[in-house]
């Protein structure tokens, strides 16, 4: 167990530990960590996204039962969060909305893909990269249409659909999927150079956004609305994993693909929470310190579900 938690999750926190306290410290100003969080997110992730979708063995990796375990326990944990924020914390629909959205949006490639990646090896990550595909469009999708819905604005249908295909297509991320797609259907590929100059790009990502995100988490300082925050850390380190797990097992899904599923399940929620409250100006506080929180316990609640799992 020991072992587990020195070999494998301690280096993807001390990155993240890393880029936390040169922030702290001044080493980075905001300035550089926001560029360097830009170059991951917006350039060398997608250019990872895009190698991996081309090449991924689509009959695999989008097992249904995969898809069903992931997604239909984050569908759950998003209303679990939204219902809960507004019947026993009394916030707004809107609000709810947001609190929900923490729930569902693990981290799944900050944190998901390099723990996944040290405990199972690369060739291991098929249900990973199939998770991530979708993964994005799928919670900006249902937190998009639901506050769409919430708010009432009058839009008819096509409206809001517009909105909502606006507000993914104009992600980096999702292009860089859809590309991949592309590649991996039609059965282009790419010169060797242009093979090469895209390795070294990639194994600048996960180290470069690991370190990112430990200089955007010292922005997020935990304030207030500690009973929610500890309600969204239940639900997104435990019930989700929980959720899939039992789903998993009754599905017989294969044992690679379930380990992906549940340790992605049990990631903390990502940065695009925060994201999506700014969007819309609601729950802000909540979404930053819930990222910032359930991060640092994530440490603890990885330990466990690496242990279980292995």
């Amino acid at each position: 167990m020991l072992q587990t938690l020195i070999n494998i999750i301690l280096p993807v926190f001390l990155v993240t530990g890393a880029g936390y306290v040169c922030t702290i410290y001044k080493f980075f100003t905001r300035e550089h960590i926001d560029g360097l969080m830009k170059f991951a997110q917006w350039f060398a992730i997608p250019c990872l996204l895009f190698a991996a979708i081309a090449k991924l063995d689509l009959s695999v990796g989008f097992n249904p039962r995969l898809l069903l375990s992931f997604f239909g326990g984050a569908g759950l944990c998003f209303a679990l969060g939204m219902v809960c924020a507004h019947v026993f914390f009394r916030r707004n629909w809107e609000d709810g909305v947001v609190i929900g959205f923490c729930c569902l949006f693990s981290n799944s490639i900050l944190l998901g893909l390099p723990i996944t990646d040290r405990a199972f090896g690369p060739e291991n990550l098929t249900g990973n990269f199939a998770i991530i595909a979708l993964h994005s469009p799928f919670c900006y999708g249902l937190g998009i249409i639901t506050m769409e819905c919430v708010r009432n604005r009058g839009k008819n249908g096509w409206a809001l659909v517009t909105s909502v295909l606006s507000a993914m297509f104009s992600n980096t991320l999702i292009l860089s999927i859809s590309f991949g797609f592309i590649f991996n259907i039609s059965g282009f590929t790419l010169p060797s150079f242009i093979e090469d100059a895209l390795g070294l790009i990639i194994a600048s990502a996960l180290p470069a956004a690991l370190f990112a995100l430990g200089g955007v988490l010292v922005q997020y300082r935990p304030e207030g609305d500690f009973r929610i925050i500890g309600m969204v850390c239940v639900i997104a380190l435990f019930i989700h994993p929980v959720m899939t797990w039992i789903t998993g097992r009754l599905l017989t899904l294969p044992e690679d693909l379930f380990r992906s599923a549940v340790l992605t399940a049990a990631m903390a929620p990502g940065v695009n929470a925060f994201i999506f409250a700014t969007m819309y100006g609601r729950a802000k506080r909540v979404a930053a310190s819930s990222v910032l929180i359930a991060t640092g316990l994530s440490i603890i609640s990885t330990w466990f579900w690496l242990t279980v799992l292995q």
